[in-house]
């Protein structure tokens, strides 16, 4: 089962030439880059590792690409993701996150929903 999150999540991966286009349009917006990764790509787990600290003076796509290869070397079986911040507001707001990297075997999991009472539902889930 591939992992579904964030933007570009149910098309194939994108190629560097793809994910360098997609910098370069968080740019435009004056947006800040952050690269983040994890081995725990689980959707309840929103808290991932950060790689180095948001860019938030970037203007070139060039350094964070630098940035990702790093990452991508450090951590090659591990998920990377890139966001996309907005501070215009006087905080951050996610406006664009999407993952650039996969390990080549992901992880399988399982939901398993429960009918409890009255109308309620558990939901319990299993990594196979």
């Amino acid at each position: 089962m591939r992992i579904t999150q964030g933007c570009f999540s149910f098309l194939p991966d994108l190629d560097d030439v793809q994910i360098t286009a997609q910098i370069e349009y968080i740019l435009s917006k004056d947006w800040a880059v952050s690269l983040e990764y994890s081995y725990d790509p689980h959707p309840r787990n929103t808290y991932w590792e950060m790689w180095g600290h948001p860019m938030f003076d970037l203007r070139d796509a060039k350094g964070a690409m630098m940035e990702f290869e790093d990452c991508r070397k450090a951590h090659p079986d591990a998920y990377i993701r890139v966001q996309a911040f907005d501070d215009t507001r006087g905080f951050e707001s996610v406006m664009m996150s999407f993952i650039v990297n996969r390990p080549k075997d992901e992880p399988k999991f399982h939901m398993q929903r429960t009918d409890f009472e009255g109308r309620s539902q558990k939901y319990a889930w299993d990594a196979r």
